[in-house]
């Protein structure tokens, strides 16, 4: 310090400064020592001339010894130069303090912000004289500021161009700001938002949920488990998703962020397809998938299950003959009347269906026996009076077979079929009335009981066999996916079909022994074709309800995995919509079997639980159009629509569609068409032993020609 401060000394002991001056100066260098502290003498020009500078100010500034006693233009580039000599004559015009900011590179090239404090030290006279300049390093604040402020501009950066709704809601539900997505979800502007609450906007079926969801935010958590209809300004409602996280400052909660999700376009677009799916294309009344819906949802969803229904199936009688007699224009105009005097019934306890042809349903709910006779009297009186058509009169009687639950079955197609036998039964005894099933329990008995037996030794005695049936690829014709599909010869009864054999599995049990036989058995073949050299492929595996909720489930495929070292990806896993109504249940299981690796695909897609729900909480890799959609696309304009419409839900979802039950060419070029990725069905092949399957497919592109 004595090197370079002599300067100074020798100008303050020159007696010019003087003692008060003196004080002052050495006072403010003293109590700043350790910021950067420069002492600039006043000249006439003006210039200001170094009489001091402490160490952490050259050191900082980038400054020598001899540095001092020079002015800013002989010591400074000129740029800093013309920059402080601006403040420095700032200071001389108002005689004020003056403090700035100012950015300096130093010799390490790094960028260095600085805070200064220009004082101003007064003669006798009340000259300027001296200006004392301490700067503080501020650049580790600075540096921070700036991280604050990208931090600010990348969040306002994703909120602002985030194509969901975002609100910024105090705990209280008061909306504080509101992104342009927002704006154009809700009709708002952004002003006219904030002087709202969040709470004005829900409607008010959903608004207790939705006030427990916030409530549990502001708790401290993240949550993502709600749809709910948001009203628009113009007053319609809109169905939406729900993500909330927590605004936590210092471990404090401020407030919320509340997302929405806009699922108009998708629930409109599931809806059609229901109601499609759901109803009879002629006559507009529900069809047989409904009744199915509405059967299961009575048995296995409703509680109260001492509660008696009756099942009424309804044929009318030389219908047929009419038909052929008039044509089938007039006998559908026949079928639209008698719809139309049957909808007279239909409330909230009956539920008229069209299950095909000219056969009807009709699901009477909290009945018994005697109420559903005085009913069955009533569909009678319906059809007392003629019907006219084309002015000729025409009378139509009708035939009735009656099954009450839970006596005449305890599953929708035990009911059915036992109002079916019940009809055939009347018709048999000469029409136009109606009859009870009546079950003969010795013979039913006796064949399920002698089934059961020969089904338990089924697999040691090596009676069980997979086939295989190919998935088609659309665009290159390669058939690399197959379904395993199981089949039983039994030594003394022949052929037993699956649809007798796996309701009898399910019943008893005996499907979760089956169901193990069979991954294992995939798995084991998978292998076998891997030392072939065929690992391209994939093979699917039907999964029943009852063994999917078995909680080894998953251990066990991941074990048989393991067994034959196979390829995770060379497994797929097949569910029914069914499956998907007991969800906390089933997503689990999902994610795990994802995780493994497992391509998942949900069979039947269209005819259970459909809902766009399961779609985007579970990890589904791809959906196969139920046959029954496939069958009529050539001939029923809403089959068609119906397959069109899942195509394109599927691919805008990213899963890939897969029609079965594939008969004709014309249906190959419908699908295509359509943009359908994968075809499967008798066009192609029917389901095929192995053996087979490694000759027609495996080593082959005869499938591609076919295509082609």
């Amino acid at each position: 310090m004595k090197q370079y401060n002599h300067f100074l000394t020798k100008e303050l002991e020159s007696g010019k400064a003087g003692p008060k001056i003196q004080k002052i100066i050495f006072e403010i260098i003293f109590q700043h020592i350790q910021d950067m502290v420069f002492v600039m003498k006043v000249e006439e020009g003006p210039k200001f001339r170094y009489l001091f500078m402490n160490e952490t100010g050259m050191k900082k500034a980038n400054l020598s010894i001899e540095s001092i006693g020079k002015t800013f233009e002989e010591a400074l580039s000129t740029e800093a130069a013309f920059f402080l000599q601006k403040m420095y004559e700032q200071l001389l015009n108002t005689k004020e303090v003056v403090i700035f900011n100012d950015r300096l590179v130093n010799k390490d090239g790094n960028e260095v912000y600085g805070e200064t404090i220009l004082t101003p030290i007064f003669d006798n006279e009340h000259s300027i004289r001296y200006i004392i300049a301490i700067t503080r390093d501020i650049t580790e604040r600075t540096m921070e500021k700036k991280r604050i402020m990208e931090s600010e501009q990348r969040y306002r950066s994703i909120v602002d161009h985030n194509l969901d709704a975002i609100f910024t809601l105090s705990t209280s539900g008061k909306i504080m700001e509101a992104n342009p997505a927002a704006e154009r979800l809700t009709g708002y502007t952004e002003k006219e938002m904030t002087i709202r609450s969040i709470y004005d906007m829900i409607d008010d079926r959903d608004l207790d949920k939705f006030r427990q969801l916030l409530d549990k935010t502001c708790s401290g958590y993240a949550l993502e488990n709600m749809d709910c209809k948001l009203i628009h300004r113009k007053g319609h409602l809109l169905i939406v998703h729900i993500k909330t996280v927590p605004i936590i400052v210092n471990g404090e909660i401020k407030g919320l962020y509340v997302i929405f999700k806009d699922l108009s376009e998708q629930a409109k677009n599931m809806e059609m397809i229901k109601f499609m799916a759901f109803h009879d294309q002629l006559t507009g009344l529900l069809n047989r998938r409904a009744l199915l819906e509405h059967l299961n949802e009575q048995i296995y969803v409703k509680t109260n299950d001492s509660c008696e229904f009756a099942l009424f199936s309804i044929d009318l009688d030389r219908f047929k003959y009419l038909n052929d007699s008039l044509g089938h224009l007039a006998g559908d105009e026949i079928l639209k009347k008698v719809s139309s005097r049957l909808l007279q019934i239909q409330n909230d306890n009956c539920f008229v269906y069209r299950v095909g042809g000219d056969e009807f349903t009709i699901l009477l709910l909290h009945t018994n026996r005697s109420e559903a006779s005085r009913f069955a009297s009533k569909i009678f009186s319906i059809f007392s009076h003629s019907f006219y058509l084309n002015s000729h009169e025409y009378f139509i009687s009708p035939s009735i077979g009656i099954s009450m639950f839970p006596n005449d079955g305890k599953d929708p197609e035990t009911l059915i079929k036992n109002a079916d036998e019940a009809l055939f039964r009347v018709k048999e005894k000469g029409r136009a009335h109606y009859q009870f099933y009546c079950t003969d329990m010795n013979s039913v008995i006796t064949n399920v009981v002698t089934l059961e037996t020969h089904l338990r030794k089924a697999i040691e005695k090596n009676e069980l066999v997979l086939y295989y049936q190919p998935q088609i690829n659309c665009e290159n014709g390669e058939a690399k996916c197959f379904e395993a599909l199981l089949r039983w010869k039994d030594h003394e009864f022949g052929h037993i079909s699956p649809d007798v054999f796996i309701p009898l599995a399910e019943d008893t049990g005996m499907i979760i022994s089956i169901g193990n036989w069979v991954i294992e058995s995939v798995c084991k073949q998978i292998k076998t074709w891997y030392e072939k050299g065929i690992d391209d492929i994939r093979i699917a595996i039907n999964i029943s309800p009852k063994q999917m909720n078995q909680p080894n489930l998953v251990p066990f495929i991941q074990l048989m995995i393991e067994k034959y070292n196979i390829n995770p990806s060379s497994l797929e896993i097949e569910i029914t919509e069914g499956v998907m109504h007991d969800t906390r249940e089933v997503a689990p299981i999902l994610f795990k079997l994802k995780q493994l690796g497992i391509y998942i695909s949900v069979d039947d897609f269209g005819t259970g639980f459909s809902s766009l729900n399961y779609l985007k909480r579970f990890p589904i890799d791809g959906l196969k159009i139920d046959q029954s959609f496939i069958k009529e696309i050539l001939s029923d304009e809403k089959d068609a629509a119906i397959t069109t419409t899942i195509i394109h839900l599927g691919k805008s979802l990213g899963l890939e569609v897969i029609a079965e039950g594939v008969e004709e060419k014309e249906q190959v070029t419908f699908l295509r068409n359509a943009g359908c990725h994968k075809i499967q069905g008798y066009y192609f092949s029917k389901p095929i032993p192995v053996d087979e399957l490694e000759k027609m497919f495996l080593c082959s592109s005869q499938m591609k020609k076919i295509l082609i």
